[in-house]
């Protein structure tokens, strides 16, 4: 937590309400794109053979903009590492029409917005598990490395020159479907040692990534297969989005770790919405175990990492409320329920489950092509085309409504970035009943009992509480303690609702929240 602030009253929380306010409304008309931008030079292994190869982004500005200070956006796209159609799916690069589309949406709110091209190849079709499982890892963490290059080659330009108009400062990470790992990877990711876990070492007992042969997570360093990239720059961001995808371990979250605002379909068939194994899309066979947006967020409230989101603000809009209705309180999680589907009237064929709404692709071009496999079996085009297998897990795709689902998206982002990288206007969503200096870790207090039935004992060994506060998942404040002055202090349920709420403590150096539940 960086800010620090004190308000007079929020009866201007939403003053400016019909006014159109920079980085949450569309503000600008057009977009200005330069394609190709080379941003790193590395090594790729698709083809087999190691070979340097250039690693290129599109950059999306706002015409017209005379701001030169604006925050940036990378985009990572899906693909599960492979190229398009190679991947079994008709997206997977950083063309991709719902994408651009999405990047545009973004960037008529003022944002510069980068979508990356990275690193690809791995073996999804090996029989042998310890492989399949070895080289998605390792092209996971080329992307992870290509991921901080980017940073470092913008974070690089701004003290050339500053040609992209960027403050330099405010950078977020956000990863479609195979994006999010990446981002989910370069935003947790702090030492090769994260890395090395028993699930990483393969039957021999040798890690699957070693960092004499795939280099050191930030790509800092010369190696086998990796070609450090405008080393002296910094890797930090400000923010991590991921929309689908799943983080690699929760031992990587670290509660000094960037927010993080994840999207996910509950029961998305590919990557999982807890700890369970990812599965290939191409294959439908088992890769490793990795936790997804719920397992990870609910460690991340634990951790407190999401504190800027929560800590002294406030939402109002639907995106927030529908959220709280399915992410059991914790904050920066966005579940999108989707229905599962009956496709063929067959109760024992199993029903179609969704992963991405957001998605839409041009159907009638797609229907008019068809995967090798199809011709070579002569199965007719309107039985097997590219359009009809992408609506398996998608069988309403629309562009109305994908950008229906993005508009939601961008809805529950636009705030929280707002609050977490302090942009202009962000003033407008924070609590003047909140005094915030700093993030403690939770576990410098203790809550019991939790779960509770009537009042709870609030205590922190070796540290004085100034004042305690309880928020319900809806934001609200719901009961304030001041002048405790204790290390240890009982709070009462005052007839609170049954349900899971927060508890803060404020301290000299700090806060700490953790939550509890009352029965």
């Amino acid at each position: 937590m960086k800010r620090i602030f004190t308000l007079t009253l929020f009866s201007f929380i939403f003053l400016g309400l019909n006014a159109q306010t920079r980085y949450v409304d569309e503000v600008f008309t057009d977009v200005d794109v330069q394609t190709d931008i080379v941003y790193a030079t590395n090594v790729e292994v698709l083809t087999g053979m190691p070979v340097p190869v250039d690693l290129k982004l599109d950059l999306y500005t706002p015409a017209g903009d005379t701001e030169t200070e604006r925050p940036l956006i990378k985009v990572f796209h899906t693909g599960n590492f492979l190229p398009q159609l190679v991947n079994g799916q008709i997206n997977g690069n950083k063309n991709d029409p719902y994408l651009v589309d999405m990047i545009e949406r973004l960037v008529r709110r003022g944002y510069v917005v980068a979508s990356i091209g990275y690193r690809l190849g791995w073996n999804p079709i090996s029989p042998d598990q310890d492989v399949r499982t070895e080289t998605l890892i390792n092209a996971a963490y080329r992307g992870v490395q290509d991921s901080h290059a980017a940073t470092r080659f913008f974070r690089k330009s701004v003290e050339e020159g500053n040609p992209y108009g960027i403050n330099g400062t405010d950078i977020v990470n956000w990863g479609v479907g195979t994006g999010g790992y990446i981002t989910l990877g370069a935003g947790t990711i702090d030492t090769y040692s994260d890395v090395v876990l028993p699930k990483f070492i393969n039957a021999d007992q040798v890690p699957m990534v070693i960092e004499s042969v795939h280099g050191d997570p930030f790509g800092e360093n010369m190696a086998v297969i990796n070609i450090p990239n405008h080393v002296g720059f910094s890797n930090d961001i400000s923010l991590t989005v991921n929309m689908g995808g799943a983080l690699g371990d929760l031992s990587w979250l670290d509660a000094d770790d960037t927010p993080i605002v994840s999207v996910h379909v509950p029961t998305d068939p590919f990557a999982p919405y807890n700890t369970d194994f990812l599965i290939v899309p191409t294959t439908g066979d088992l890769v490793v175990e990795v936790s997804g947006s719920f397992d990870l967020q609910e460690r991340a409230t634990e951790l407190g990492i999401n504190g800027d989101f929560t800590i002294g603000t406030i939402y109002n809009d639907p995106q927030t409320e529908s959220a709280l209705q399915n992410n059991e309180g914790n904050e920066g999680l966005y579940p999108l329920v989707r229905p599962n589907w009956d496709l063929d009237g067959d109760p024992n064929t199993p029903a179609a489950e969704e992963s991405s709404p957001w998605d839409w692709w041009d159907a009638a071009f797609w229907s008019m092509s068809q995967p090798q496999q199809c011709a070579d079996m002569m199965i007719p085009l309107t039985e097997c085309n590219w359009d009809l297998l992408s609506r398996a897990n998608n069988p309403d795709a629309s562009f109305e409504k994908g950008t229906t689902y993005m508009d939601s998206i961008i809805g529950y982002y636009a705030p929280r970035a707002m609050v977490t990288m302090e942009l202009p206007g962000f003033e407008v969503y924070l609590d003047s009943s909140i005094n915030v200096t700093d993030i403690l870790d939770p576990s410098v207090m203790t809550l019991s009992p939790n779960p509770a039935s009537t009042d709870i004992k609030v205590e922190a060994k070796g540290k004085n509480i100034n004042s305690i506060a309880i928020f319900g998942i809806d934001g609200r404040l719901y009961n304030q303690i001041t002048n405790v002055n204790a290390e240890r202090v009982i709070v009462q349920r005052n007839n609170l609702p049954t349900g899971i709420y927060f508890v803060k403590a404020y301290f000299d150096e700090g806060i700490a929240t953790k939550k509890v539940t009352f029965e």
